[in-house]
C-alpha cells in the first residue's frame, strides 16, 4: 500500500493542480479573445468583479496581444500610451488606468447598439455548432405565438430531421426555380457547398397577421434581409467558448475531419462578423438562450 503524502506534500501538490488549471483557463480566454467569442469589454468586467477570476490573473500583455490585430509592437505603444506596466495583472489595475484601457477598448473594438423602430421580424445567426437550431427549435416548441421560417435547402436531411418540419429538403434545380420565381427572401452557398434559403411567402403572411417571425440562418442570409428589410432585429448567438464551439462540432459527429476544418474557417469569419448584428447572446443553455430570444422578440415593434 502507499503510503500517504505528508500534509506539505499535498499541500503543494493541490497548488500546483491550481496553477495548471488557471493557466489552461488562461490559455481558453486567449483564444476566446483572438476568435472574437469573447470581447474585451466582458473580460475587462469579469476581471474587475471577480479577483480570483481567470481574467483577473491575465497578464495585460498577454490580454492585449491575444486581441485581434494586436501585434507586439501595437501591444507596447498601447501600454505605454495607456501608461500601465508590462507586468501589471488585469485584476491589479486601478481605477484610472481600468477607465483608459476601457476607453480604448470601447474605441478600438466598438459594441453594437440597439436601435429604434425594429420590427416584428427576428434573424438569428451564428457561427457552425453553435445551435442556432436547437435554440430555434425550444422556442418553436414552447412559444408557439412566435413563427418560426423553415428554410429550403439542397443539402441531404441529418437523422431526425423531416422534411418541411426542420427544412424543406430540395435539389438544385428546384432550388433554381425558387430563385428565377422570386420565391426566396434570401439565398447563400454555406460553406461553399449546399444552398440555403428562405421562402418569401409564409413570412409575408405572418408578418400580415400580427406575428413574431424568427428567422434562423447564416450569415449570409442575415445581411440580405438586413438589406431587404433595415428595420430587422439581428441576433448573433455566440458560443461559450471557441473550445467549446469546436467540441460541439466534433462531438456532433455529422462532418468528416476536411469538413470540420473547412466549418471552423468559416466559424472564425462568422465571429468576426458579430459587430454588424443588434444583439448577441451567448448559448451556454439551450433554453436560457431561447429566453433571451423571446424577450426581444416581445420587445419589437411593428
Amino acid at each position: 500500500m502507499t503510503e500517504s503524502l505528508p500534509p506539505q506534500d499535498v499541500d503543494r501538490v493541490a497548488a500546483a493542480q491550481r496553477a495548471v488549471e488557471r493557466r489552461r483557463a488562461r490559455a481558453s480566454l486567449k483564444r476566446d479573445l483572438a476568435m472574437r467569442v469573447r470581447s474585451g469589454q466582458s473580460v475587462l468586467e469579469e476581471a474587475r468583479a471577480d479577483a480570483d477570476s481567470a481574467a483577473a490573473t491575465l497578464r495585460v500583455p498577454d490580454f492585449l496581444a491575444a486581441l485581434p490585430a494586436i501585434g507586439a509592437g501595437k501591444r507596447d505603444r498601447i501600454l505605454e500610451s495607456l501608461q500601465i506596466s508590462p507586468v501589471k495583472r488585469l485584476g491589479g489595475l486601478g481605477v484610472r488606468q481600468c477607465k483608459a484601457l476601457a476607453e480604448w477598448l470601447d474605441q478600438r473594438f466598438p459594441q453594437p447598439t440597439p436601435r429604434d423602430g425594429r420590427s416584428r421580424l427576428l434573424v438569428l445567426a451564428g457561427p457552425t455548432a453553435v445551435g442556432k437550431g436547437t435554440v430555434a427549435t425550444f422556442i418553436r416548441e414552447n412559444h408557439p405565438e412566435i413563427h418560426l421560417s423553415v428554410s429550403a435547402t439542397t443539402r441531404a436531411p441529418r437523422p431526425g430531421e423531416n422534411h418541411g418540419e426542420h427544412y424543406y429538403f430540395v435539389d438544385d434545380a428546384e432550388f433554381d426555380r425558387m430563385i428565377a420565381s422570386g420565391e426566396l427572401l434570401e439565398h447563400a452557398t454555406v460553406h461553399n457547398r449546399y444552398r440555403y434559403g428562405t421562402p418569401r411567402l409564409p413570412i409575408v403572411e405572418a408578418l400580415d397577421a400580427g406575428k413574431t417571425v424568427l428567422l434562423e440562418i447564416d450569415l449570409q442570409g442575415a445581411r440580405q434581409v438586413r438589406q431587404a428589410d433595415p428595420s430587422a432585429t439581428l441576433v448573433f448567438l455566440l458560443p461559450p467558448s471557441w473550445d467549446e464551439l469546436v467540441q460541439r462540432l466534433v462531438g456532433r459527429g455529422t462532418e468528416d475531419e476536411a469538413e470540420r476544418s473547412r466549418r471552423l474557417r468559416t466559424a472564425k469569419v462568422e465571429l468576426a462578423a458579430q459587430g454588424e448584428f443588434d444583439y448577441r447572446i451567448v448559448n451556454d443553455q439551450v433554453a436560457d438562450a431561447a429566453r433571451k430570444v423571446v424577450e426581444l422578440s416581445e420587445a419589437s415593434v411593428g
